[in-house]
C-alpha cells in the first residue's frame, strides 16, 4: 500500500510534524508533535484519520511540545520513545526548555523502545535504531517499505546534521551512527528529518559536507 505523509512545520523552530498513513486505512502515525499542536490536530482530523502511535524521535522540546494535547485528544494513543530518552519528556531542564523561560512537559511514555527493536502500529513495521550525538537517547524510526524511509529527528537533515553542542551532544557519536545505520541503507531511502525538507540517503553520501563520502 501507498505511504501518505502531510507535514506540519511550527513555529519558532520550523520543526516538522509528519502524519503518515497508508493508502486504504483510517489509522495513523504521528512523528514528533510540535509546538504549534492545534495545525496537528487539524491536519489529523481534517482527513478523518485516528492516530495508532506518537512516535518521538528524541525529548527536546520542539519535538514533544505538542505531546499534552494529542495526548488529551487521543488519551489511548500511546506515546513512544527511545528508553534513554524517556526522561527528557517531563524535565525541562534536560528537554531544554527551561533555558527559554517557557518550561515545558509532556506526559510519560507509554513505550520504551531500544535499539534493534521492531514495532508494529498503522499498517507499518517499523526497526528502531539508537543514533545519539544530537541527543544522548536519539532513536531513528526506519520503514523498510516502498520506498524505504526514515523518519529521522535531528540526526540528517538536506545538506547538514543535527546540532552536537548540547550537553549529552557528540559529533563523533553522531557521524558514526549515520554512517553505519543510515548511509548502509539503499541510497533511494527518503530521510523525513525534524527541520527543513527531506532528503535522500544517496544525495547525503555523496554530497553532505558533514558526513558525505567527499
Amino acid at each position: 500500500m501507498k505511504p501518505n505523509v502531510t507535514t506540519i512545520v511550527s513555529r519558532p523552530f520550523g520543526e516538522n510534524t509528519y502524519v503518515i498513513w497508508l493508502e486504504g486505512r483510517n489509522d495513523c502515525l504521528v512523528v514528533d508533535p510540535g509546538l504549534e499542536p492545534q495545525k496537528i490536530i487539524s491536519a489529523i482530523q481534517s482527513r478523518r484519520l485516528a492516530p495508532a502511535a506518537f512516535l518521538i524521535t528524541h525529548g527536546h522540546s520542539d519535538h514533544i511540545g505538542g505531546n499534552g494535547a494529542l495526548k488529551s485528544s487521543w488519551p489511548d494513543c500511546p506515546i513512544v520513545i527511545g528508553a534513554s530518552e524517556a526522561a527528557k519528556l517531563t524535565d525541562p531542564v534536560q528537554n531544554l526548555s527551561a533555558g527559554f523561560g517557557v518550561p515545558i512537559t509532556s506526559p510519560p511514555a507509554d513505550r520504551l523502545v531500544r535499539d534493534g527493536e521492531t514495532i508494529d502500529y498503522a499498517g507499518f513495521t517499523l526497526e528502531v535504531r539508537d543514533i545519539p550525538g544530537h541527543s544522548s537517547g536519539h532513536v531513528v524510526y526506519v520503514w523498510l517499505g516502498d520506498p524505504v524511509m526514515v523518519f529521522g529527528g535531528d540526526v540528517l537533515f538536506s545538506g547538514s546534521i543535527g546540532r552536537t553542542d548540547f550537553p549529552d551532544g557528540s559529533y563523533e557519536q553522531l557521524a558514526a551512527g549515520i554512517r553505519k545505520k543510515l548511509f548502509t541503507l539503499p541510497e533511494s531511502t527518503i530521510v523525513l528529518a525534524g527541520h527543513g525538507p527531506r532528503t535522500t540517503i544517496g544525495i547525503e553520501k555523496r554530497s553532505n559536507p558533514f558526513v558525505g563520502e567527499t
